[in-house]
């Protein structure tokens, strides 16, 4: 029975694809950079365990030079990702398997990072949220799939798109991409292979070249690490530019357990160089609003003032200080 059963699978698998879709699919393949054999790694099943590490480490070494080519590219997706959140708009990830995780996981850390409403960033894996943790088999296969995902969460014109795929080839993405771009949207691709059918579908394409992986396809790992990267710096970089922080501090902190309560204590003690009693009592009487808090402290001004200062600067905690301070010399 268990070899009957492991038959019909095989069948069932090989029927996926037809002989000119499987030759077509494979002709992709053979022209992707993340699919080739890295030269340098023929011996991993010789070499020993420190042999082995060194080696991902040196490849791993090769992401940062990759995403600095990337820059003025990226430097354009925020410019666009602020435009989209200035206009009241959602900044929206899109990907399969290991590149929807990634956008998921970005998302999921903005509210408690900057205190965003958990709708401004939204991250989408092919398959639903189940695909996180289990792989969904075929969904990243179908276009309308990506489309319907978009409009089941009433994406509008307001939004900008980002969609993952290191192959930029797949399928639910690239449907994703095409129903923004028929609304009007601006849409952002993140990938690892140049030229990709991904990079042409897109008004701004990052592609980080990193080359072979270490164990040959599995993009989980330098392409992996890329996107990682790539996407931090457009939602911290796009949060910097809406007055999500102070200096160098995160000064719109959700103090929401005790590491973030103790947090945003010291937070505003860096700001404003009080002791952490001082911290404490002004985030108290703000309702742990860090920013205010610094505020109140580095002002002595009445609360309420200062926070309707604080919306007629629009969030950013510099330009309220220094207007306030202008004020009352």
């Amino acid at each position: 029975m268990g070899g009957d059963s492991q038959d019909s699978q095989n069948k069932t698998k090989s029927q996926k694809y037809n002989s000119k879709e499987r030759d077509t699919l494979l002709a992709q393949l053979e022209n992707m950079v993340s699919e080739t054999r890295n030269p340098d790694t023929y011996d991993l099943d010789l070499i020993n365990t420190e042999q082995l590490l060194t080696k991902i480490n040196q490849a791993d070494a090769i992401v940062p030079d990759a995403i600095k080519a990337c820059i003025p590219n990226i430097g354009q997706a925020v410019d666009e990702i602020v435009k989209s959140f200035n206009k009241g708009g959602r900044l929206i990830y899109i990907g399969a398997g290991t590149s929807g995780r990634l956008g998921v996981l970005d998302a999921v850390e903005c509210p408690p990072t900057f205190s965003v409403s958990s709708e401004q960033v939204i991250g989408i894996i092919a398959g639903g949220s189940q695909a996180i943790y289990k792989a969904v088999e075929g969904a990243e296969d179908s276009a309308e799939l990506g489309k319907n995902d978009l409009i089941n969460i009433n994406y509008c014109e307001n939004d900008i798109l980002v969609g993952i795929a290191a192959s930029g080839r797949t399928p639910y993405v690239i449907g994703a991409i095409d129903y923004a771009k028929s609304i009007g949207t601006k849409t952002i691709s993140i990938s690892c292979n140049p030229s990709s059918q991904l990079a042409t579908y897109c008004d701004i394409n990052i592609c980080a070249v990193v080359g072979p992986e270490v164990l040959t396809g599995s993009t989980r790992m330098k392409s992996g690490t890329a996107q990682k990267l790539i996407l931090n710096m457009l939602s911290t970089a796009s949060m910097i530019r809406t007055g999500k922080i102070y200096e160098n501090l995160m000064v719109d902190v959700n103090a929401s357990n005790k590491k973030l309560y103790v947090r945003a204590i010291r937070i505003v003690m860096q700001a404003t160089h009080c002791d952490a009693h001082t911290a404490q009592v002004a985030l108290e009487q703000t309702h742990y609003n860090a920013k205010l808090a610094i505020l109140h402290i580095l002002t002595n001004e009445d609360i309420q003032d200062i926070q309707q200062q604080l919306i007629t600067n629009g969030g950013f905690l510099r330009q309220t200080l220094e207007s306030v301070q202008q004020v009352s010399a």
